[in-house]
C-alpha cells in the first residue's frame, strides 16, 4: 500500500526547534513535488512549504519564511522540515502530501494536493 508516514513531532518550548520526517513507502518520492500542510484547532488546513522533485525548488508561507526549511533525499525516500524559532501559533497537526505543480512552482494550496499522510503533532508552548 502507497502512503506517507509522518513523525517528529512533538512539545517545544517557544524558541526551539523540530525536525520533520515524511516518508514514503509502496512508491518512490524520485518523481513528485511533496508539500508540507498544517491544521490548528478549529482553523482550515494551510500550505506550509513544498519542494520539487528534484529539491532544486521549494515554496514558504509567508508566515514561516525564514524560520522553516525544506529539504528531501530521494535517496531515504525521505521529505524534512526544519523549523526554526518555533511560535504558539505553529501549533497544528503537520501533514504532508504529493503536490501539483502551478506555473512551475509547487503549489501550497490544499487543492492542489493528495495521498496524505496521517499527520504528526506539533505543539509550541511553555
Amino acid at each position: 500500500q502507497s502512503q506517507l508516514v509522518e513523525s517528529g513531532g512533538g512539545l517545544v518550548q517557544p524558541g526551539g526547534s523540530l525536525r520533520l520526517s515524511c516518508v514514503a513507502s509502496g512508491f518512490t518520492l524520485d518523481y513528485y513535488a511533496i508539500g508540507w500542510f498544517r491544521q490548528a484547532p478549529g482553523k482550515e488546513r494551510e500550505g506550509v512549504s513544498c519542494i520539487s522533485s528534484s529539491g532544486g525548488n521549494s515554496n514558504y508561507a509567508d508566515s514561516v519564511k525564514g524560520r522553516f526549511t525544506i529539504s528531501r533525499d530521494n535517496a531515504k525516500n525521505t521529505v524534512y522540515l526544519q523549523m526554526n524559532s518555533l511560535k504558539p501559533d505553529d501549533t497544528a497537526v503537520y501533514f504532508c502530501a504529493v503536490v501539483f505543480y502551478r506555473v512551475g512552482v509547487c503549489s501550497l494550496d490544499v487543492r492542489d494536493s493528495g495521498s496524505w499522510g496521517q499527520g504528526t503533532q506539533v505543539t509550541v508552548s511553555s
